[in-house]
């Protein structure tokens, strides 16, 4: 069914709030259901169109499903996070691109100059790590929105995680999710969150 932007503006029931949001859970352990390919392509897919500045997309996903990759992945993950990376069907390592610039004239084709706006490394390094981190809340959402769960870590060895799969690429790993369908194995109660008046302001 095509999108109608004439309805754009009818929130989403409660139930679709609670599947991505109230109700949702970071997960610890996961059912041996599999992702298939197609719903990653489509978690993607997605994600890809989530908002960030200039529209430089500099997050990258490396997926890892195989037993053999799992099997490099664990050693650099933190003791704590070996065992639910492990049960997870799927493991997302979470990168930014240092050199999303070189994709500019694709992304931005209305501005020729726009990859010269990105001429410092040290820029390029801030504005990947923090666009990137915009798509990685878009991804763990979309997931959400695709029935899946998540569980999110930075309790892992990025120098590690770089040299094992991201040598001989300008990628750099942020942090690692945890994907599939979990269980209710292992998880904590719902930490508490903070009310809209100690976190937010109206002026």
């Amino acid at each position: 069914m095509a999108y109608d932007s004439s309805t754009r503006d009818v929130a989403l029931n409660d139930t679709a709030l609670a599947q991505l949001f109230t109700e949702a859970r970071t997960r610890n352990d996961f059912s041996d259901r599999p992702v298939s390919e197609g719903l990653i392509r489509k978690l993607y897919d997605l994600t890809k169109f989530g908002p960030t500045a200039a529209n430089t997309t500099p997050a990258r996903f490396l997926f890892i499903t195989s037993p053999e990759a799992k099997a490099r992945l664990s050693p650099h993950m933190s003791e704590g996070n070996r065992e639910k990376t492990l049960s997870a069907p799927v493991n997302v390592i979470i990168c930014h691109d240092i050199e999303f610039h070189e994709q500019m004239p694709i992304l931005f084709p209305h501005n020729p100059d726009a990859k010269n706006w990105f001429g410092d490394l040290e820029g390029r390094k801030a504005s990947s790590g923090l666009n990137g981190s915009l798509q990685a809340g878009y991804f763990m959402i979309a997931a959400r929105a695709l029935g899946l769960d998540v569980g999110p870590m930075i309790g892992f060895d990025a120098a590690g995680v770089k040299a094992e799969f991201l040598a001989d690429t300008t990628w750099e790993p942020s942090f690692v999710i945890n994907l599939g369908y979990g269980t209710d194995e292992k998880m904590f109660p719902r930490f508490p969150r903070l009310d809209f008046d100690t976190a937010a302001k109206i002026v």
